[in-house]
């Protein structure tokens, strides 16, 4: 059973602890009140999910990478800022790993050097990137073509949606608690506004990443969705609103799908 998070007043007496939450849990499951099913983790989804580790870890080291590399160009000497300045990422990795850097200015040998290991540093994660893709993309395309056959839903993005269902898909009682999950739920928040970014119990970071990720896609080249948004933006609808409703929406038409995707 997946139980739910301690009791709070629990936690306000006696603090946030591991012994607290195991105690609390045994409770709910005796009880009756954990009543949700596991993600699971024997299928292909957790296949996916172990690669998406790797990777999410890989993206974010070669972005670092690239932003200290462009930093360094930035306050280099003025020929490196002359011969860099307004590269393509690819073109610019390439240009700093193949760098032969000759023994001169102490300041400029120094950051020629610097920017070679930078390069290289990118083209390895670059590369770790191309070999994860080589076997995440096969994984999502062979459980969820469905999914993938929408617009606007990339492998990755499958593969954050599929996670967040997890091997079970089938424990999502219906559509509006899969949208819950994702954040993309009309919930009320203290202020009087509607919650669109922040999520309600057990919601699920990466999922309504997703979700935005799609629906920003759709918004540069989907007609129907160009329209939705001009259409509401003419009744006097907000953009965050416009966006949330758009999400709602997304998390409505991928639900099926991850439930086909465990038959």
């Amino acid at each position: 059973m997946e139980a739910v998070r301690s009791d709070r007043q629990d936690r306000r007496r006696q603090g946030k602890s591991d012994p607290l939450d195991a105690v609390s849990a045994a409770r709910a499951a005796q009880s009756g009140r954990a009543r949700g099913a596991p993600k699971g983790r024997d299928g292909t989804v957790e296949a996916v999910r172990a690669l998406m580790v790797a990777r999410r870890s890989a993206t974010g080291e070669r972005t670092q990478t690239i932003g200290q590399a462009r930093a360094l160009i930035v306050t280099g000497p003025d020929d490196l800022r002359a011969r860099f300045g307004g590269h393509t990422v690819a073109d610019l990795v390439a240009g700093l790993a193949s760098l032969r850097p000759r023994p001169g200015s102490t300041v400029g040998y120094a950051t020629r050097i610097a920017l070679r290991e930078l390069g290289r540093r990118a083209e390895f994660s670059g590369a770790q990137l191309g070999r994860l893709d080589e076997l995440i993309v096969p994984l999502v395309t062979a459980h969820a073509p469905g999914l993938l056959a929408l617009y606007g839903v990339g492998p990755q993005t499958a593969a954050l949606l599929l996670i967040a269902a997890g091997d079970h898909p089938e424990r999502l009682r219906s559509e509006a608690a899969w949208a819950h999950m994702c954040a993309a739920a009309p919930i009320p928040a203290s202020s009087g506004k509607t919650v669109r970014h922040r999520h309600g119990p057990g919601g699920n970071r990466q999922a309504g990443h997703a979700l935005w990720r799609i629906v920003f896609t759709r918004l540069g080249s989907h007609p129907p969705t160009r329209a939705y948004v001009e259409r509401r933006t003419a009744e006097g609808k907000s953009k965050p609103e416009i966006i949330r409703c758009l999400k709602r929406y997304v998390a409505r038409e991928v639900y099926p799908h991850l439930r086909a995707a465990a038959r």
